[in-house]
């Protein structure tokens, strides 16, 4: 199981939102690229990243600065989300050295799309479904739709997506615990990883999403509980290094 530090890029800062709110942002970093290196020299094998500004906008705003991350650990797998709505947006990315890219609220509104992509870049789709009350949020985050996190994770899972990042926004950058119970729910709908995220607060949460991986969880998204000091990412590391090991 992956621990997957956040990067969230805001006006070319590292941030973090509560609860996606772009109004209620904590900045971290002027440089983003520094960012990434910490998580990498710690351990990372995994790095999130998120184009706030694009995910509003519905297109890439911050990707200058997601290139250059790419470009400087070429051996580190990112993912990266906010703002992908088509198809050339995709091959930039990938050609960049992105190892995945995020689809979120285009999966939503136009389901088909998944499909397209993934035939067209098979094993490079991830789709991002964040949820409020098992009802999937779009844009940003701003607005709530009608469908189902799990009726939709099962589509996505039959178009032939890599995996699915499943976030409880009402937890999101709220240091509250991720929520387990919904996370093991929709492992056990579908058979892609999943990867948690929203609420890792501590040590705790680590231990009780180590319980549950053998439940189809690929890691979980870490980002507030990094920055600021409830969460350390190495401690973190060398948990899930040993679970593994013991299973083994």
């Amino acid at each position: 199981m992956l621990i997957i530090p956040a990067i969230d890029i805001k006006n070319g800062k590292c941030v973090r939102l509560s609860q996606g709110q772009m109004d209620k942002e904590t900045i971290y970093s002027e440089n983003p690229i520094e960012v990434a290196e910490k998580w990498v020299r710690e351990g990372a094998k995994r790095v999130h990243i998120v184009d706030l500004d694009g995910a509003i906008e519905g297109k890439p705003v911050n990707i200058d600065v997601i290139h250059s991350i790419a470009k400087s650990f070429p051996d580190i797998p990112l993912q990266v989300g906010g703002g992908i709505r088509d198809e050339d947006t995709i091959q930039t990315y990938l050609d960049a050295g992105v190892s995945y890219v995020i689809i979120g609220t285009r999966a939503v509104t136009t389901p088909h799309f998944v499909s397209d992509i993934c035939l067209e870049f098979p094993g490079h789709i991830i789709v991002g479904l964040d949820a409020k009350n098992g009802k999937l949020a779009t844009d940003g985050w701003s607005k709530l739709s009608n469908h189902d996190v799990n009726d939709m994770a099962k589509r996505f899972e039959e178009e032939g997506v890599a995996a699915i990042i499943f976030t409880d926004i009402s937890r999101d950058g709220m240091l509250n615990s991720i929520n387990i119970e919904a996370t093991v729910t929709l492992c056990r709908e579908i058979s892609i990883p999943v990867i948690a995220a929203g609420g890792v607060t501590n040590l705790d949460d680590i231990h009780a999403v180590c319980e549950i991986s053998e439940e189809g969880i690929l890691g979980v998204i870490t980002g507030r509980a990094i920055y600021e000091g409830t969460l350390s990412f190495v401690e973190a590391q060398n948990l899930v290094n040993k679970k593994i090991n013991r299973k083994k």
